[in-house]
């Protein structure tokens, strides 16, 4: 085999072994893009659940403290309500 011919083999071979990379690293990137793409969704899922628990325990503690109050204020009625007017 010529010098002329083993170097263009040479070639060729280097060239597909290049391509083969390039495939490879394509295919992982995508597979990283789809799985990080996947991690934010689950994320941002995670992130709407806390967000919607604190705002149900805020909206529990409002009604609560609100309750709290308006049981205040009866109690404090209720005397004055017993107070026999002459």
């Amino acid at each position: 085999m010529s010098a002329e011919k083993q170097a263009r083999e040479r070639m060729v071979q280097q060239r597909l072994e290049n391509q083969h990379i390039q495939e490879t690293m394509l295919n992982r990137t995508e597979a990283e893009t789809q799985a990080g793409g996947e991690y934010l969704t689950e994320e941002q899922a995670r992130e709407q659940m806390t967000q919607q628990r604190l705002n149900k325990q805020h909206l529990d503690e409002s009604m609560l403290t609100r309750a709290e109050a308006e049981v205040t204020i009866s109690a404090s009625d209720e005397p004055n309500s017993c107070v026999r007017k002459s």
